[in-house]
Order: structure tokens, then sequence, then C-alpha cells
């Protein structure tokens, strides 16, 4: 018969890939690097039991993604019954423990915030990209974009001077945002993926929520309409021509639908080239080529 720790490794790693650890059957969630994640990372999780009916779950943080496992099926109602208790435990256990990580990343962030400079305006980053800080902080050679949810704030995301983008590791993303103007009654609202893109709107005179990412502009968008249910919002979406399925323009059309408000995209010359997907690219390239 083959161990039920081997069974529950096998399910790990037919969502994971190849794993190099066994999994631990003592009922505690426990964190694990998945591969390909950045090294360093612990985003994925797992809680095993072995007494009675093996059973357990497992998932991963960054995708917010979970499964449940059992050795084979359950034979009566006790066990489907304590199968499914478990399943509970292991949920609220992985809930707590985000909680925590999130909490933890908060405090970390507004230390970083409180004690970050003043951005150098000739940051390579922001000369690349054409625009002004626009409230950013600086802590050693990297920019630092705050995301607040309810008015706190709660995780960074760290700009290299290359353009690397990355957050504080096990901090909140989804629902967050990185305001760029005071959002006010009687003027429209633009919500869109990048810091780069939201830079650039502001500048055209557009008050902006940056949902950092195109998985987060319906939640963001959600968050800020029903906290304004009067404001008018835009989707300002990215179009991502060259990926298959067009994810920037999925992703912003099903966020305006959700709160019944506008989507904008770029309006590409007939001469700009495909590689081009956002509102700073084709600021960018417009500047580039003005006197053509």
């Amino acid at each position: 018969m083959i161990d039920a720790t081997i069974l529950f490794s096998d399910a790990l790693q037919s969502v994971f890939g190849p794993l190099d650890f066994l999994p631990v059957p003592d009922g505690a969630i426990h964190r694990f690097r998945v591969p390909d994640d950045k090294p360093g990372t612990l985003n994925g999780w797992y809680v095993l039991y072995l007494d009675g009916i093996a059973s357990g779950a497992f998932g991963s943080w960054k995708t917010n993604g979970s499964s449940a496992w059992s050795s084979r099926t359950p034979v009566d109602y006790r066990e489907a019954e304590q199968v499914r208790q478990r399943i509970e435990q292991a949920r609220q256990q992985r809930e707590a423990e985000q909680r925590k990580r999130q909490l933890d990343t908060a405090i970390l962030a507004q230390r970083w915030w409180r004690d970050a400079r003043r951005v150098d305006p000739g940051h390579p980053y922001l000369v690349a990209i054409g625009v002004r800080p626009h409230g950013l902080r600086q802590r050693g050679d990297e920019l630092l974009v705050p995301l607040y949810a309810g008015g706190v704030l709660t995780n960074l995301q760290r700009i290299a001077p290359d353009g690397g983008k990355r957050f504080l590791f096990g901090g909140r993303i989804k629902g967050t945002y990185s305001p760029l103007g005071r959002i006010t009654p009687g003027k429209p609202l633009c919500i869109c993926e990048g810091w780069a893109t939201a830079a650039t709107l502001h500048e055209s005179g557009y008050t902006v929520a940056c949902a950092m990412n195109a998985g987060n502009l319906k939640p963001v968008a959600l968050v800020l309409k029903a906290e304004r249910q009067s404001i008018e919002i835009i989707i300002a979406g990215d179009d991502d021509r060259r990926t298959e399925g067009n994810p920037g323009r999925t992703a912003a059309n099903a966020a305006a639908i959700a709160v019944g408000g506008l989507v904008a995209f770029p309006n590409w010359p007939n001469s700009a080239p495909d590689t081009l997907t956002d509102f700073n690219d084709l600021y960018r390239w417009e500047a580039d080529h003005a006197n053509e």
C-alpha cells in the first residue's frame, strides 16, 4: 500500500511541479517555495492529517488558489464529516496566517515609507518613462510606490533603476491601489494597471488609481465604486496586442462592466509598433516622433 504522505506529495507536485521535500503530516500549516517563484519566497502552503482518513489541503498565497485532498472517498457520513472539518480548519489556519503576514508587511511598509527620502528627479526609471515623481519616495536606489486599502498603507511596490518591479513579500495586493490626485465628486476617476500609465494620465489632468496589474483592475474598481457610488469610473486599459487573448483588454472590459464604467485604450497611430501596450508607451512614442 502506498503511503498517504507520498500520495499527498504526488497531488502537490501535480499542481506545483517537482518539490524537494516530503510533506509533514502534523495537522499544522506549512509554507514552501513554489518552483519557478523567486528565490526566498514561500508562497505555497499545505496542511496534512494522517489519523482516520488521510486528508489535507494545499494552495498558493500568490494565486489565491487552493485544493482539498483525501486519500480515498469517505465510506460513511462520519468520515465525510471528518474531512469537511479538516478542510474548514485548514481554511481558517490559512486565512489567519495570511492576515498575520499581511499585517507584518503593512507595518514594514509603513516604516520604510516613513524613513524614505524624497525622490531624485533624475532617477533612471523616471527619466526613462518621462514623468515626474508625483509623491513617490526613494529608499536606496529604489522608488517606493505606496499601496492603500481603506486609507491605510498596506504594501509597497519597489521599482529598481532598470524598471524591475516587486512588492514587499507577504503583503496584500488585491483591492489595494496607489492614488494620484484627490478623488472629488463630479470628476471622473481613471483606474489603470501600472504606475507609469497612472503618472502619464495624471499629468494629462486625470485623478488616477493605479491597480498595479490587470488582475487587480476589477477588485479596485469594485472597492472604489462601493466607497463612492456616484463617481464616474474610466478603466484605462493596457492593449496587449501581441499576447494571446489580449489580457489587458479583457481585464479592463470586465472591470468596466462590473462597475458600469467606461473603458479607454490607447489610440495607436498607424506607424506605431505593436510592441507598445499602454498610455505611457504611446506618450513616449509620440514625443520621440513629434517632428516626423
